[in-house]
């Protein structure tokens, strides 16, 4: 029998350290990461036991009757236990079904996380997900370099290399995120009329409590802050969370300095380089230009879903 437990601050403890030892959680679902943005989100995450033994957790929020896994979150779903296997993943979904008609849950929305992400092979879910009819209602597509990397950049990045050789761009890793920030939160403004997900605040706050896994780098020209970008670094991946380039940075070609140095160099002891996606609206957008750059350093698709389970 599957025993389900709503998550509470007493749990964080057991909860952290499953997802440390999961075989496809990252430290986006540790507590400390999920609750910058409480007062944003209702969180309803669960735990699931079966004989006494925690064996899958699901990050989690709820609004009205929809159950989202998990809104703030870039990727989301079940994270299981290396025990976890199929049959029993089947078991504890249809237990989740069960509580979730119980609270008045009408429909669930479940993103799942990219296999890149997994330590082990983790697509149980999507199978689980099969079997009760689920919808894919979103697809996003984001551009990942296998590495060692194999793909020859296109001319574009090799000639945006050259020019940042020629004015002298240094990049070296920063602590610098209020500068950063005005650049980022500039060009933002400027060019969507939208701000960065995270605040500076927020971003610092999560750099303090996660330093070696939220890193800045910047290129700089004769001193001053030309590109940069902030990315997550996980135990195999890389993931690219902001990138930022002033109009001097684009002529210098500055950004391509930066992503060549951690493509080429700084990571090179890790598995995947994930540039992010290049989407919007679910996918129903594609921004040619900003993934036509990343293809130009050898990403390649890999995608993130999101599905739709009724409940009822």
């Amino acid at each position: 029998m599957i025993e389900i437990k709503p998550y509470n601050t007493a749990l964080k403890e057991e909860w952290d350290s499953f997802v440390s030892v999961s075989k496809n959680g990252t430290f986006l679902f540790k507590r400390d990461f999920m609750e910058y943005h409480s007062d944003r989100f209702r969180d309803f995450s669960l735990l699931f036991y079966k004989e006494g033994k925690l064996l899958a957790l699901l990050p989690a929020n709820k609004v009205e009757d929809v159950l989202h896994t998990h809104q703030g979150l870039t990727y989301g779903g079940f994270v299981l236990s290396e025990k976890c296997g199929i049959i029993v993943l089947m078991e504890i979904f249809e237990r989740l079904i069960s509580f979730l008609k119980e609270q008045g849950v009408k429909k669930m929305i479940y993103k799942t996380v990219p296999h890149i992400y997994h330590r082990l092979m983790s697509d149980e879910d999507l199978y689980v997900l099969f079997r009760h009819e689920a919808q894919l209602i979103a697809r996003s597509i984001s551009s990942c370099v296998t590495l060692p990397n194999t793909v020859k950049y296109s001319e574009n990045r090799r000639r945006a290399l050259k020019r940042a050789v020629k004015n002298n761009i240094i990049v070296q890793e920063s602590d610098d995120f209020s500068g950063f920030w005005l650049l980022l939160e500039s060009n933002l403004q400027d060019r969507f009329d939208v701000k960065p997900v995270h605040s500076l605040e927020e971003i610092e706050l999560l750099k303090s409590k996660f330093p070696q896994n939220i890193k800045l780098f910047e290129a700089k020209k004769d001193g001053q802050v030309q590109a940069g970008c902030v990315v997550f670094e996980m135990p195999q991946i890389v993931h690219v969370q902001y990138i930022s380039s002033s109009e001097n940075g684009k002529m210098t070609g500055a950004l391509d300095a930066v992503f060549d140095y951690l493509i080429g160099e700084y990571y090179q002891g890790k598995r995947y380089f994930d540039f992010g996606i290049s989407t919007e609206k679910g996918g129903e957008y594609l921004n040619e230009g900003l993934i036509t750059q990343k293809e130009g350093f050898g990403g390649r698709g890999i995608v993130y879903d999101i599905y739709e389970v009724k409940i009822e």
